[in-house]
């Protein structure tokens, strides 16, 4: 495993890396599926198995109605996922210290763009990131590498280790390796051994706070960065 490059930008997932709006998404979700006669997931069913975008997922959940799915579970997340948002605990914090640097900041999310950018607003964080990517903004979605490309493309930023993409799930892994980028998995378990493949995280930290001594200790090389277990 080569060692983590101190960043030159770092791109964040948004969804349970830096918001938790998972209600919202439940409740879309379950009413969506309700209505075309599917088993609607728990809570916890869709904190696992939320990954893709609607465009990317629908197709195979809904088949021939997918689009007419997708109308509707945006149709009913748009009504109450502001209200339903909440930040992730330190994340405004660490934003704004990275913020003071000189580090370039980006969210590359599969939510939905327009919705993505409007709750960036609902925050108050709009200010803090170059670009603000989401699912339909770039032509394919993660973890194809166009969504990367597009947030850094302001910075004219190229993607590479330098560039720390931090996320939750194997997919924002996948999406680091596509693009080229070092991935920093952020959650409370670290990665087991067999768990993301070739996709395996360069680095993983439990929290927005460890993330925030990591990228310290990478720039300033006063220890070396953690590595996976």
């Amino acid at each position: 495993m080569q060692n983590l490059a101190p960043p030159r930008a770092l791109l964040f997932d948004w969804d349970n890396t830096l918001v938790d709006s998972w209600l919202a998404i439940h409740h879309a979700l379950e009413a969506t599926f309700v209505h075309f006669g599917h088993r609607p997931w728990t809570l916890e069913e869709v904190r696992q198995r939320v990954r893709a975008s609607a465009r990317d997922a629908f197709p195979a959940i809904f088949k021939d109605r997918a689009r007419e799915a997708t109308a509707l579970f945006y149709d009913i997340f748009e009504r109450d996922h502001l209200t339903r948002l909440t930040a992730c605990s330190g994340a405004e914090t660490l934003l704004r210290e990275l913020t003071a640097s000189d580090l370039y900041l980006a969210v590359v999310s599969n939510k939905t763009g327009r919705y993505l950018r409007a709750e960036a607003k609902q925050l108050g964080w709009d200010g803090l990131f170059e670009g603000i990517v989401g699912a339909t903004d770039a032509p394919r979605d993660k973890p194809a590498p166009d969504p990367v490309l597009l947030a850094l493309a302001p910075g004219g930023i190229p993607a590479g280790p330098e560039v720390w993409f931090v996320g939750d799930t194997d997919i924002d892994m996948l999406c680091a390796v596509n693009s080229g980028c070092s991935g920093v998995l952020l959650r409370p378990e670290p990665p087991t051994e067999q768990e993301f493949g070739e996709a395996r995280p360069v680095a993983h930290v439990a929290d927005l706070a460890a993330l925030g001594a990591l990228v310290t200790a990478s720039r300033t090389r006063n220890i070396d960065p953690p590595k996976p277990r």
